[in-house]
């Protein structure tokens, strides 16, 4: 058993255009709430915490919809295009009010704006559980984390695109001392970019038919299946099942709670402990990120081999260690160094392992018809954590010290280490079935 790199690429375009634009709007909108609207950093990060908390409701709701969802295109292939269209449609009505808005001041224009960037929201709520969830839908339960990998690639990938189009089109040379910058070019490519990549991901994945290949091979294998029948025709998750699922959610919720609490305040966490500028703290967590993209793929493949499990949790071990190393390198040194950039690729190795793997940990459990459920579920526990974390870490660096970062998320993460220990389920097992054909690299 092989997994289709090509498809797996086209399902990816879906997150990636998702991807790119979330990128855009963290770094574009809290400059235009502060530098042209002239919020004040409560009013303009309660704004931008909306999407987080419309996530706990939309993600599961609409994910949970698309499972009963029957067209001709399929479960999730129609919500992918309504909420892009209209995305697309939205997000190019953001710079003309913020350009409007800098030409000609009035409360109308920052009122609509704000109702804009809440249907903008919502439009992108609708359709990122559906889009997540259309991987597990084609792909066999043992190649999910293979497949993730590539999908976690193609959300990496999205984010370069957006950082290189932003870079070339507003280098510092040309809004250095502007009053207003004009992001309207910036927006269209974005929404170009999203446009493009869900209009390939329609005209190559054909949904309906997929989605039926695949299910003809797992019914073949009901071993994969650890849902079952409770008599009325309904399939039901075991106990015991449910038990390992909500002790994978609450993994899932703490370390997204040591891990985000990290990246939310590192860059003021230098500032305030090292003294260090801006530029350091960046480095340090594009080296991260840079960690995570080179291991996606080897991940996934480790997974396969050694399974989700057992990935994680070194995945975990590693994460804690290497908090346990950034306490330490920032309370002693005065200066960002090398040995702050090799933990910090390893803090990207480590979250490569755990994040490749949880999802599809999360929809191994439930039945073909319930992964945009589940997906939603996923969602509700990483975003609440997301949610509470910046609080939570800021508040504890405030009354207490700013040194009390890195043992914060040294301990959330260590925590996720003993909720995994009872997860029992969700991890890919048929590979002890079928020999050494299980273990088959990915096709080229």
């Amino acid at each position: 058993m092989k997994l289709n790199n090509k498809r797996t690429i086209l399902v990816g375009l879906a997150f990636l255009s998702i991807c790119a634009f979330w990128q855009m709007y963290d770094n574009v909108v809290p400059l235009i709430l502060t530098n042209t609207f002239h919020l004040n950093e409560t009013f303009s990060g309660a704004i931008m915490a909306a999407d987080n908390v419309l996530a706990l409701f939309l993600l599961p709701f609409f994910g949970s919809l698309s499972d009963k969802a029957d067209t001709k295109l399929g479960k999730r292939m129609p919500f992918i295009l309504f909420g892009t269209g209209c995305a697309i449609i939205l997000l190019n009505l953001l710079p003309l009010l913020d350009n409007g808005y800098y030409a000609a001041p009035s409360t109308f224009k920052l009122v609509s704006f704000v109702i804009v960037l809440g249907l903008l929201l919502i439009a992108m709520g609708t359709y990122r559980s559906p889009a997540v969830a259309l991987m597990p839908d084609v792909t066999p339960k043992p190649l999910r984390s293979k497949a993730n990998a590539i999908i976690n690639l193609m959300g990496a990938v999205g984010g370069i695109i957006y950082l290189a189009v932003a870079a070339v089109l507003y280098p510092n040379s040309k809004v250095a001392g502007l009053a207003h910058v004009n992001y309207q070019p910036l927006f269209i490519v974005v929404a170009a970019i999203m446009f493009v990549s869900v209009g390939v991901l329609f005209l190559t994945i054909k949904e309906p038919k997929l989605v039926e290949e695949n299910k003809a091979l797992e019914d073949k294998h009901p071993e994969w299946n650890l849902a079952e029948d409770d008599g009325s025709g309904h399939e039901v998750l075991p106990p015991d099942v449910k038990k390992s699922l909500g002790f994978l959610l609450a993994s899932i919720a703490l370390w997204f709670m040591g891990y985000n609490g990290v990246t939310t305040w590192f860059t003021t966490y230098v500032s305030q402990v090292m003294g260090q500028a801006l530029g350091g703290a960046s480095t340090c967590l594009l080296i991260a990120t840079g960690g995570a993209i080179l291991s996606y793929i080897p991940i996934g493949a480790l997974a396969s081999r050694i399974g989700r499990k057992k990935t994680i949790m070194g995945g975990i071990i590693l994460l804690a260690v290497c908090f346990f190393l950034g306490y330490i390198l920032t309370t002693t040194y005065s200066s960002i160094n090398v040995i702050m950039f090799i933990v910090f690729a390893l803090v990207g190795l480590a979250w490569a392992a755990i994040n490749v793997n949880s999802l599809p940990m999360v929809v191994e459990m439930c039945k073909g018809s319930d992964i945009g459920k589940f997906t939603g579920f996923y969602y509700t526990a990483s975003m609440s954590a997301q949610i509470v974390t910046p609080i939570l870490a800021g508040t504890l660096m405030r009354q207490v010290s700013y040194r009390v970062l890195f043992p914060y998320a040294a301990l959330f993460v260590a925590l996720s280490f003993l909720t995994m220990v009872f997860v029992h389920h969700g991890d890919s097992r048929p590979e002890e079935k079928k020999g050494l054909e299980a273990f088959e690299e990915m096709d080229d």
